[in-house]
């Protein structure tokens, strides 16, 4: 038999609902280095009756563990443990640990979802207010690049690119991504920055050489094509929907452009030259189509790249593409006034502000809504030509307008129907 103090600490496991008794026994036979073989016989003792309840487990069989325990058992038989036996009921202990949730039943869960600070509530529509926000900014972006004359598209998206990567490369420092990115990814960000800045490139040119809307309206039907290109190299599924809206895409493109061997030699509400006019539609909807191969390179990327990554190498590969253009052309001047500097200093931060709003609303909201807020940028642009360039639209172009924004509102409706039943 083991020295009484110890035993009368000793513990034993229940699983149902048993009377716990402690005998506390004054032994001095320790202090005079003798041993007792009984326990219960000798000295003065007291008994303290303890209810354990069902979710309580304690051994007193140590085995093993006696090593680790040693410690802990001499200093339950200190008055300062015996104070705290009885603040801190057994009820939770298993062998020296706390009882897991599940042994528990569940109350160690139940306290901690009671006690976890409820998140603050946010704005059900700021997402949309995000997107809203950016359309504006692109749209002013758009009517800034048509009011500066004498500067070439590729002059003012080389400006842009520049002060986008001034302001990215402290976001690249701060989070620790690296310049380079994956190196597997490498080559999918090279041809996102391309596609991306020729995107740019081509909208800026388009607006100078046409319509500030039609342009706008042309650019819009990059949706149409994303899911073109994604059924080709994505093998994403294409339905007859896709179709209807891509039929529908070209009947406003064409409505628009007004080709002469459909509507003849006399063209009416054409901005400027018709020539500008050819050439502005071809560049603005080979636009479209480097956009939808952008979008169909950032679903190859997937969520393995940061974001600022991404931006980081549309800003570098759109200001190499652009410096290296421009030199070739000779395109390089300077602005004839101070207005139009101001002006392209605007449209570089106007650029980055739009860039963090629409990436907001996308952390915020499905890409569906998003892209129906997004069409305000076209309604803006209507707004935009008729008040600063008293140019209003014609009924042809309004008739592509509409099927255009019809086909962009049916693939985002399409999308967000989908992954409403995915969830």
């Amino acid at each position: 038999m083991g020295d009484c103090n110890l035993i009368a600490g000793e513990r034993a496991s229940f699983r149902k609902d048993v009377l716990l008794v402690f005998n506390k026994v004054d032994s001095h036979e320790k202090n005079n280095g003798g041993d007792h073989d009984e326990c219960g016989d000798h000295g003065e003792g007291t008994a303290e009756r303890i209810p354990l309840q069902s979710n309580c487990r304690v051994s007193c069989d140590y085995g093993e563990d006696a090593p680790e325990t040693e410690e802990a058992r001499g200093s339950e038989n200190s008055p300062e443990s015996n104070e705290k036996e009885k603040l801190y009921p057994p009820t939770l202990c298993v062998r020296g640990k706390p009882a897991s949730p599940e042994e528990n039943g569940g109350e160690g869960r139940r306290a901690r979802q009671f006690t976890r600070p409820e998140k603050p509530k946010r704005c059900p529509a700021l997402g949309l207010f995000y997107a809203f926000l950016s359309a504006f900014m692109f749209s002013i972006i758009s009517l800034l690049v048509k009011s500066i004359q004498g500067v070439h598209a590729l002059e003012i998206s080389t400006l842009r690119c520049f002060f986008q990567m001034l302001f990215i490369m402290p976001f690249l420092i701060y989070h620790k991504t690296g310049f380079l990115g994956p190196r597997d990814k490498r080559i999918y960000l090279v041809l996102r920055g391309f596609f991306g800045s020729t995107t740019m490139i081509l909208l800026f040119y388009a607006i100078q050489r046409m319509s500030l809307a039609d342009a706008i309206v042309i650019m819009f039907s990059n949706p149409v094509f994303t899911s073109l290109l994604a059924w080709i190299f994505l093998k994403e599924k294409c339905t007859i929907l896709d179709c209807v809206f891509t039929v529908f895409t070209l009947t406003g493109v064409v409505l628009i452009a007004r080709p002469p061997f459909i509507f003849g030699n006399t063209v009416y509400g054409i901005d400027g030259d018709y020539v500008n006019h050819i050439k502005g539609t071809i560049a603005v909807f080979a636009g479209a189509v480097s956009g939808g191969f952008t979008y169909v390179t950032l679903r190859k990327i997937g969520k393995s790249v940061h974001l600022y990554l991404s931006v980081w190498y549309y800003a570098v590969i759109g200001f190499i593409e652009c410096v290296i253009t421009v030199s070739i052309l000779g395109e390089w001047t300077i602005p004839f006034c101070g207005r139009d500097r101001w002006m392209l200093m605007l449209i570089a931060v106007l650029g980055i502000v739009g860039q963090v709003f629409i990436t907001k609303a996308l952390q915020l909201e499905k890409a569906g809504p998003v892209s129906l807020i997004r069409t305000v940028e076209v309604v803006l642009a209507f707004i935009f030509q008729f008040i600063f360039f008293n140019h209003a639209p014609t009924y042809l172009s309004l008739g592509g307008a509409l099927c255009i924004v019809a086909s962009t509102v049916g693939v985002a409706l399409r999308k967000w129907y989908n992954s409403i039943h995915k969830t």
